[in-house]
């Protein structure tokens, strides 16, 4: 078992995703949504972005973002939390647990777990 502290202020790994959109514009907006999944690939994916208790989305490129909405509201998840990601294998998962912690906390909220993973890409032209 791996764990990952995946900071929310970071767009996104060196070269793998695009700046996070500013938080005033709906980022998956002109988006498609296709079907779920249950993993996704996390060496390919920007850090995370919290939109609110219940949703996270990461980019994985211009294109695609995946929106993981989780199956109950997580305490303490909120923009600028860390989040502490148990990861098993190379691969986001459902039903994968995480913590929050507060910036300048050094005490973790309580276990939550991933839901599914839908991507949303842009329309093709």
């Amino acid at each position: 078992m791996r764990y990952a502290l995946i900071p929310i202020v970071l767009a996104g790994f060196a070269g793998a995703a695009a700046p996070a959109a500013p938080r005033d514009k709906d980022p998956l907006a002109g988006r498609v949504p296709g079907k779920a999944v249950d993993c996704v690939d996390q060496s390919q994916l920007g850090g995370p972005d919290i939109v609110d208790n219940r949703t996270i989305l990461y980019r994985q490129s211009l294109k695609r973002i995946w929106r993981n909405d989780l199956e109950a509201a997580c305490p303490g998840l909120r923009p600028m939390t860390t989040l502490i990601v148990e990861i098993y294998g190379s691969r986001l998962c459902s039903n994968d647990r995480f913590r929050t912690r507060d910036v300048g906390s050094i005490i973790p909220g309580p276990y939550c777990r991933l839901g599914m993973f839908t991507p949303y890409d842009l329309p093709k032209k």
